[in-house]
């Protein structure tokens, strides 16, 4: 192990290099003492995720469960995740969050259409980046196993932020859920502010519970229109539809003018993730 680079809920995150070939990987290591059954169901989740080849999404490269823990061997990025980003440059500038959606898209259409997976904890964190200007989804079978494995439920304690209004009433939902957490990932980043906000906007949230009726019943959330284009707050209106059957898919996003408007300045976000951020050094 070379160092800790990343804690969260649901575990630790290590820097680990290969000891004949000296290439970096990130291992994730979750704490899980469970029944045998609940045991295979994550060893399928997570075969799954090993057979996912696509540029948009971290790569798995092996996963295994030992003594009450399931250690994930992950592709190392190395700018960290956009969450890190984004409290370094405290806001993203259109046309740089035009390509990073673009990509976060391409994810996505992997995920539903291919994969069919929902992501179900799309989030800033879950979002990494590296120094050739790409942005790849993570953690999208870890979420699945975490929502499926009895006793888990407190794993999703600090990610009801980017969840969609249906699956907080408990009632069905599909990949669309996963495009209303994308809309308020997108404006928090174009902000810098989370974008659901508490009933006294200077107390915060009293508790999980007060933010959860927030999202099933405020109006969406909206990017202000004296502060962005058009095109990105028709975007981000397609993505916070309330109703999901409203909500915009990956597919159609894709061909949204705002994913194109910016074509021609050539964002380089190679440059943007190396001089904007302090990708991390070993």
């Amino acid at each position: 192990m070379v160092k800790v680079i990343g804690k969260g809920s649901s575990g630790i995150v290590q820097l680990v290099q290969h000891k004949w070939t000296s290439q970096f990987f990130a291992l994730k290591v979750i704490q899980m003492n469970i029944e045998e059954s609940a045991r295979k169901a994550i060893t399928q989740e997570l075969k799954i995720n090993q057979s996912s080849q696509c540029p948009y999404v971290v790569m798995c490269y092996q996963s295994f469960y030992d003594n009450g823990a399931i250690s994930i061997i992950l592709e190392y990025m190395d700018g960290g995740s956009l969450a890190d980003f984004l409290k370094s440059v405290k806001k993203i500038s259109e046309p740089c969050l035009a390509a990073i959606c673009k990509q976060v898209l391409k994810g996505l259409l992997y995920l539903h259409h291919e994969k069919h997976i929902i992501h179900r904890d799309l989030k800033p964190s879950n979002l990494l980046i590296n120094h050739r200007g790409e942005v790849k989804i993570t953690d999208f079978g870890v979420s699945a196993i975490m929502q499926s494995t009895s006793g888990q439920a407190n794993t999703f304690v600090g990610t009801y932020n980017y969840m969609s209004p249906e699956r907080i009433s408990g009632g069905q939902y599909d990949y669309k859920s996963d495009i209303w957490s994308l809309g308020l990932v997108l404006l928090e980043f174009a902000t810098g502010e989370f974008s659901i906000t508490p009933p006294v906007p200077d107390e915060g949230w009293t508790n999980v519970y007060e933010l959860m009726v927030a999202i099933v019943d405020q109006p969406p959330p909206s990017a202000p229109p004296d502060q962005f284009s058009p095109e990105f707050c028709s975007f981000i209106s397609a993505c916070v539809q309330k109703d999901p059957k409203d909500r915009q898919s990956a597919h159609e996003l894709m061909k949204h003018p705002f994913m194109n408007m910016y074509e021609d300045q050539h964002v380089d976000l190679s440059s943007y993730f190396t001089n904007a951020g302090s990708l991390a050094t070993l």
